[in-house]
């Protein structure tokens, strides 16, 4: 037992050594400051029955500074809530905002690819850098600005932002933080960005800069049509397609509040899960070393205390803290809420798994849905 909970230790250590190198030293860090490019950029906004939370993201993208030649195009996806005339309040009569009518999404697509090859096909005239951006996003008066700077520096033909997540009910804090910390503890950051291999990619849709040319090489979200996870789809279609792809932090740029209540929540990633890790066995081996990882040290420091195996209490227990200490390097790298929610890490990773589970169900089912739309 004892050299179990050495392995234990030694293993969580490892990741959370790598959780600090990705983030003191590959992770982009675009400054939230004084920017100006002089590229025509399209702010691409897909919208389906968000009037109740479009007017923030959209009042934030009018005041956006250091791109003169800027276009917001809002695209009303099938909306019953009013959310185009919200859209039209908002905008005021801005020459800068264009509203599209979408049309339903055709046989062998799902909604939100659907929605944003609309909005990417028909910004005329044709800018050289799209952005977009989702309705729970708030940006930074220099966020677009930074982030095609950043684009540019980079030498990519897609950046991913990583706004900071807003979290508010305990649901929130249990789940939100593993997004940035999943990534940020097992993806190599910088041979991501330098592997051609697609397999090594990630990106999130809330805040995705592209370079137009790289992304229609790509083949656009119509390489990704049917796919419920096209943010990370697409990065890698843009690697096949022979562009690099690079991951930011956004914390300064943007703000998101991804879901109102634990419902919204428990849906969101009920119906995306199952995508993120493919087959049922990968999921069943990853969840199984996740849940060893970080979930079983404090279980088994308790165990062992009880047992009378002060040795093994004490490597399990240094496991715990080793992997509390990688949740709170993720959380400030991110900008994210550290304490006291880094001390719940284990159970976090078990409501992960749970979810997981979840989506595997309904899937089989054929019960996934997101905004009235079927998902599988």
């Amino acid at each position: 037992m004892t050299t179990a909970a050495l392995v234990l230790l030694v293993g969580v250590v490892a990741l959370t050594g790598h959780s600090w190198v990705n983030a003191t030293r590959w992770l982009r860090r675009p400054p939230d400051g004084p920017v100006e490019v002089g590229e025509p950029v399209a702010v691409l906004l897909p919208l389906r029955d968000e009037a109740d939370r479009v007017t923030p993201c959209l009042r934030a993208l009018l005041a956006q500074r250091g791109v003169p030649d800027l276009r917001i195009v809002v695209l009303d996806d099938g909306s019953t809530d009013g959310t185009a005339e919200v859209v039209r309040a908002v905008a005021g009569g801005d020459p800068r905002v264009t509203l599209l009518t979408g049309v339903a999404p055709p046989p062998g697509w799902l909604g939100k690819p659907h929605a944003c090859w609309q909005l990417a096909t028909r910004t005329d005239p044709a800018p050289t850098v799209l952005a977009f951006v989702d309705a729970d996003v708030v940006l930074s008066p220099y966020a677009v600005a930074a982030a095609v700077a950043e684009l540019r520096a980079a030498r990519a033909a897609l950046l991913s932002a990583y706004p900071r997540i807003v979290v508010r009910t305990a649901a929130d804090r249990l789940v939100q933080p593993l997004l940035q910390w999943l990534w940020l503890t097992f993806l190599p950051l910088r041979a991501m960005e330098r592997s051609p291999r697609p397999s090594l990619a990630a990106a999130g849709g809330q805040f995705l800069v592209v370079d137009r040319a790289g992304y229609l090489r790509a083949g656009g979200h119509a390489a990704v049509a049917d796919k419920v996870l096209e943010d990370i789809e697409l990065a890698r279609a843009v690697k096949r397609s022979g562009g690099r792809i690079a991951l930011a932090d956004g914390a300064r740029l943007a703000s998101c509040r991804m879901y109102e209540d634990w419902p919204q929540l428990r849906d969101g990633y009920s119906k995306s899960l199952w995508a993120s890790f493919g087959h049922p066995s990968a999921a069943a081996l990853v969840l199984t070393l996740l849940l060893l990882l970080y979930s079983a040290p404090p279980l088994l420091a308790v165990a062992a205390l009880a047992a009378g195996a002060p040795a093994v209490a004490g490597a399990a227990f240094l496991a715990y803290l080793a992997g509390v200490a990688g949740r709170v390097v993720c959380a400030r790298a991110t900008g994210g809420r550290a304490w006291p929610d880094a001390l719940a890490h284990p159970v976090s990773v078990v409501v992960l798994g749970w979810l997981t589970l979840r989506s595997y169900h309904l899937r089989k089912r054929r019960r996934l849905s997101w905004r009235g739309r079927p998902v599988s």
